[in-house]
């Protein structure tokens, strides 16, 4: 079983920072999804891609993929640059 660990990224329509400080821990697709012929949805058997741990740190996730024998890969966070000027910067 393989998984990813993460720590949530802001929604795009956000600007607070509320729930960016969770980690998840998400597990890696076993097969790929395919459309059904009736419907046209797409699904598979896999109903690990459902599971969608969160956690408070990076060690509390890493810890219980460890406690339970999941091989995890740990995606770090960018760091943030911010550009920081001045209104006036707008009109030279």
């Amino acid at each position: 079983m393989q998984a990813r660990i993460y720590k949530r990224p802001k929604n795009a329509m956000q600007s607070g920072k509320a729930l960016v400080d969770q980690w998840i821990l998400e597990f890696v697709p076993a097969e790929a999804k395919k459309a059904d012929p009736l419907m046209g949805w797409a699904g598979s058997g896999d109903t690990q891609q459902q599971v969608q741990l969160k956690f408070p740190t990076e060690e509390a996730a890493q810890a219980y993929a460890d406690n339970y024998g999941i091989s995890a890969k740990v995606h770090s966070v960018p760091p943030k640059r911010l550009k920081i000027q001045a209104y006036a910067d707008n009109f030279r």
